[in-house]
């Protein structure tokens, strides 16, 4: 009694029985004669015709070698029916360790839901991060507080102090966050149907990339040019509105509606070649990495650097058309000249400032756009990751 075991017979015996429990009677050959016991235990009766499970014994073997093999599968559907549950647990957490700690994953089976979330996230960061930088570019574009970026911000910093470098910022992020969320939909939308399936012809006679982009580009600049020009007054006439309701009343009121689209012509003329040259730049430097390192899968701080590197190349392009937009943007403001289209401002600052003129704070732009497109094209490709469909395990 009380013992636990499994315990076989030896095989020259004419009878054969095994108990598995705790509180049993253990029987023998001595003790049966062809009778069933009822026992508290948990027996298996093994014999040539069964095998089963129940509480009491049958002894009816007469072979010894079909007793024994039917012993041992016998054994063998226990252990499998008692013990796998261990065994896969040990497995699990093998798995676990192995792949060096936890990640977090959200499921979200929608496709096109996870790349405007992941839009959204990458813009509303990448803007945060460069706040500062985006002010005193913005301030060097219309020569206000000063003519350098060490004098602008030097003036900021006596006026307004370190909140006046993320001034009119939240307007940014409500206005970049839609943004890059609309642009990144867009330029996989058309970049998917635009590339050509393995083994066919291209499409078209230009990379896919490049239209996307442009497409991207225009999508999202109609969707929230208001919100940029809102941006853009708040900080430079940061005495005139007190906040973003203000700002859009007074404009529909005094100016009209069409005064939140002024500029969105030349805004055009610029977000579509930079756009397209930046996710075109992109791409390929993207696949141009692949190629060297024979390596499918980009690390973080790759994408940043290519990311970063695609920003430059575009940023510098279309520099020009970024500084007409921003002068015609500010309108009337402390007497300034008003032009009529981008090229007349084009061929006004020409005239005034030179080449130069057309350059004016590309420095701290590009401080501001390089770093801001790494981190955007970072932060989008790891909001990939993290948020999967149902059957991935690694976006």
């Amino acid at each position: 009694m009380g013992k636990s075991e499994i315990q076989s017979f030896d095989e020259k015996k004419t009878d054969v029985i095994f108990s598995v429990c705790h509180l049993g009677f253990q029987l023998n050959n001595n003790n049966l004669d062809g009778h069933c016991y009822n026992t508290s235990g948990l027996f298996a009766s093994v014999g040539q015709n069964q095998m089963g499970m129940g509480f009491g014994a049958s002894p009816n073997s007469p072979d010894p070698r079909n007793n024994n093999n039917s012993v041992k599968s016998a054994l063998n559907n226990l252990y499998e029916k008692y013990m796998p549950s261990f065994e896969s647990e040990g497995e699990e957490v093998s798995k676990k360790k192995k792949k060096g700690g936890l990640k977090l994953k959200i499921k979200v089976a929608n496709p096109s839901l996870r790349r405007l979330i992941s839009g959204a996230i990458a813009g509303a960061v990448s803007r945060t991060a460069v706040a500062p930088l985006e002010t005193i570019r913005t301030h060097l574009m219309v020569g206000s507080s000063g003519n350098s970026t060490g004098e602008v911000f030097d003036n900021i910093m006596k006026t307004d102090g370190w909140p006046g470098l993320f001034r009119g910022n939240l307007v940014n992020v409500i206005r970049v966050a839609p943004s890059k969320a609309i642009e990144l939909f867009a330029y996989d939308t058309v970049n998917k149907a635009l590339s050509p399936k393995l083994g066919e012809e291209p499409k078209i006679p230009v990379p896919a990339s490049l239209i996307a982009g442009a497409c991207a580009g225009v999508s999202s600049t109609l969707v929230t040019y208001p919100l940029e020009l809102v941006k853009t007054r708040l900080t430079i006439q940061r005495d005139v509105y007190n906040g973003i309701y203000d700002a859009f009343v007074k404009i529909l009121r005094e100016e009209g509606p069409g005064e939140l689209y002024r500029g969105l012509a030349p805004s055009l003329i610029g977000v579509i070649p930079y756009a397209a040259t930046n996710y075109c730049a992109y791409d390929t430097l993207r696949k141009s990495y692949r190629k060297i390192f024979k390596q499918e899968k980009i690390g973080n701080i790759e994408t940043l650097l290519i990311g970063s590197l695609a920003g430059a190349i575009s940023s510098t392009a279309t520099f020009p058309l970024e500084v007409a937009r921003k002068q015609m943007q500010v309108g009337a403001l402390s007497g300034r000249q008003v032009y009529k289209n981008v090229i007349h401002a084009l061929a006004c600052i020409l005239e005034k400032e030179g080449v130069n003129g057309l350059y004016k704070g590309l420095g701290p732009s590009c401080m501001k756009l390089v770093p801001a497109a790494g981190i955007s094209f970072m932060c989008y490709e790891a909001c990939k990751k993290i948020l999967v469909e149902d059957n991935e395990e690694d976006a």
